[in-house]
């Protein structure tokens, strides 16, 4: 008994990373909420959205593509976050049912990898930021840069409760700031009317435009599932999603594009500083790009536990904000755009093959983690996700919109295929 209460309190300080959540362990509305958000607010959202300002008139291009494009990944998230609510696993403990027990080691990889670069990418801006506000020498870019590339790794450290607790102050605060700003552009472009008048000086395709915005956090929702797995019904677990990513995001993606509208400007720290929100703006966007970073490396940690098939998740919170520390020294400020459109193709097909494996053939029921002897390859999965990769690395239109359904589509052909040929793909289910 003591050692069975022992292994439970590990389970609970660690996170669960091998297994379900149990009931018990359950959050409500709010507390989910506020994590889901505090991870979609995020600065780098505000960048990509001033690419679409400088590109689109305001009425009513942007604020369409803006609607759709974060409607199409809250849907996303919240198939997902349903997904996580009945099973209570991560995204990575999904991928060994859709993927195999070897198989899953790939989405491991990728989702981990591409946290670490969001990682990096977050702590290279702040370190930026910090020193072209205080006007400091760029000396001081790498100094800041390992300070807080392991500073913001301490509340993931902690676990979800340390998550939820930055986000109770930073999500109310970055909603000022984002309010605030956009209050000042109005002013100064002379009202919505000026604002309606304003015309593009850049070009840039719908496709395109969609692709940044659904790229921009594809990755982290395919990944939200280390949070929505903690709710306690299914209103939770798709509400709160739709709220943090349609919401929550598309908010982010419009405060930057409105800001870039008026002034001409991409780069939301250049339009804080001719704003003059030079002390709340440093104060907010640090609390801001803080509530990403935990989030960020607390789902590298999770990814990095299935990997290697060990609970250590604290471990690989501290390894994680080493590697992206790194990542960041090396430049990592300046890849945005290339690793948006990056992600936007190669993430997006996990989440398709983990829907596919989930409604299609399990009928919306696993089998107890625990209880499940893994094979080390399910191949419908792994051909899913490679046809979808294809898909949307090749083909027109929105890639990765295409990638999800392409890959959902291969998933159901190669298992057909394989039972018209009599070959099992099925994972045994011991004890």
């Amino acid at each position: 008994m003591a050692l069975e209460n022992e292994k439970k309190r590990a389970e609970i300080s660690e996170d669960f990373p091998l297994s379900e959540v149990p009931m018990d362990q359950r959050k409500g509305f709010w507390s989910v909420s506020l994590v889901l958000l505090g991870f979609t607010f995020f600065t780098a959202t505000m960048w990509a959205g001033g690419k679409l300002g400088v590109s689109f008139k305001f009425w009513p291009d942007l604020v369409s593509l803006i609607i759709v494009g974060n409607l199409l990944l809250g849907t996303y998230v919240a198939v997902l976050g349903y997904i996580a609510y009945k099973t209570g696993l991560s995204t990575v403990l999904l991928g060994r049912y859709s993927f195999g027990d070897w198989g899953s080691k790939w989405p491991d990889f990728v989702l981990g990898f591409t946290q670490i670069g969001w990682y990096a990418w977050g702590t290279a801006t702040i370190a930026i930021l910090f020193t072209k506000l205080l006007h400091l020498p760029e000396s001081w870019n790498i100094p800041l840069m390992i300070v807080f590339g392991f500073a913001f790794s301490w509340t993931a450290y902690v676990g979800y409760r340390g998550l939820e607790w930055l986000s109770r102050f930073s999500v109310p605060l970055m909603t000022i700031l984002i309010i605030w700003s956009m209050v000042i552009a109005t002013k100064d472009a002379g009202g919505l009317e000026g604002i309606l008048k304003i015309e593009p000086t850049q070009k840039m395709t719908i496709a395109s435009a969609i692709t940044i915005i659904f790229g921009t956090f594809v990755s982290g929702g395919t990944q939200s599932t280390n949070w929505t797995r903690f709710s306690r019904s299914v209103f939770t677990a798709t509400v709160a999603s739709l709220l943090a990513f349609f919401i929550g995001n598309g908010l982010m993606v419009f405060a930057g594009a409105y800001g870039a509208l008026v002034y001409q400007e991409p780069d939301i720290v250049n339009v804080l500083v001719k704003q003059g929100l030079l002390f709340w703006g440093i104060v907010m966007l640090f609390l801001n790009i803080w509530t990403t970073q935990d989030n960020t490396i607390y789902n590298f940690s999770v990814a990095g536990c299935n990997f290697f098939r060990t609970e250590k998740r604290r471990y690989f919170t501290i390894g994680g904000a080493a590697i992206g520390t790194l990542l960041a020294i090396l430049g990592m400020y300046n890849w945005l755009v290339p690793w948006l459109i990056m992600l936007g193709t190669y993430i997006p097909p996990i989440g398709g093959v983990i829907m596919a494996d989930f409604f299609y053939k399990n009928k919306m029921k696993y089998p107890p983690i625990g209880k499940v002897k893994f094979k080390k390859f399910n191949w419908a999965g792994i051909i899913g996700y490679i046809g979808g990769a294809l898909v949307a690395q090749f083909s027109p239109g929105v890639p990765p919109i295409n990638g999800i359904i392409f890959a959902f589509i291969f998933y159901v052909a190669a298992d057909l295929v394989f039972k018209l040929l009599g070959i099992s793909n099925e994972h045994e289910v011991v004890g």
